[in-house]
């Protein structure tokens, strides 16, 4: 198995972001490695649970405009991205938690399948940065203390998913490198939990399989 290290992931992403500024896909069907336009519509996006739209958000980075949600009554919020299933993965996103009373969290769901995946996410209101699978319930694989990312700021999220072993940024550091063999392949997509209002941006999808 091919291991990657935090530097070439990091950079790689920095390099790939830089060459798709110029012509990035649409938030309907980017291609791998392009970064998801929320500047377009929603078409091909799969709502688990949540209410996800496109708004104005300032310091989006398309136009203004980023990928928002609202729902404040479920237990979890997941959109599916269009495109995959991928095995070997590093998604990378920009997310802003807006407001948040029980939770202000973003995360990255990756390797979805049949409603069961991995998620890495980061909270406002606490100062961890955790690893989950979901199987129906949701359970802690890992966790690393950090503190909280501010509310109302964009802070970046990135995971690698590369055989069975899983690693997870925040800000580009590098706080989680795990070993989980539950789930192999599956979609992208995004989260938030209970009352979080949370934007995303810059969603970019780069496999590792070519």
């Amino acid at each position: 198995m091919t291991t990657i290290s935090r530097r070439l992931v990091v950079a790689g992403l920095s390099g790939l972001g830089a060459c798709m500024s110029a012509g990035a896909g649409t938030a309907s069907a980017a291609a791998a490695g392009d970064p998801f336009d929320f500047s377009q519509s929603l078409d091909g996006w799969e709502t688990v649970a949540g209410d996800w739209a496109i708004e104005e958000v300032a310091e989006a980075s398309r136009k203004g405009r980023a990928l928002v949600q609202r729902a404040t009554a479920n237990e979890f919020n997941v959109i599916v991205a269009p495109g995959g299933p991928y095995g070997n993965v590093v998604v990378s996103v920009r997310f802003r938690p807006m407001a948040g009373r029980e939770d202000a969290s973003g995360g990255i769901v990756f390797r979805f399948t049949d409603g069961r995946y991995y998620l890495v996410r980061a909270n406002a209101l606490e100062d961890n940065f955790r690893l989950y699978y979901y199987d129906g319930r949701r359970y802690m694989i890992t966790t690393a203390t950090i503190t909280a990312p501010a509310l109302g700021q964009w802070h970046r999220l990135q995971i690698s998913a590369n055989g069975n072993r899983i690693q997870g940024w925040l800000n580009d550091r590098v706080l989680i490198d795990q070993r989980d063999d539950r789930f192999a392949a599956g979609r992208v997509g995004l989260w938030t939990k209970a009352d979080s209002i949370t934007a995303f941006d810059d969603l970019t999808i780069l496999t590792l399989d070519d």
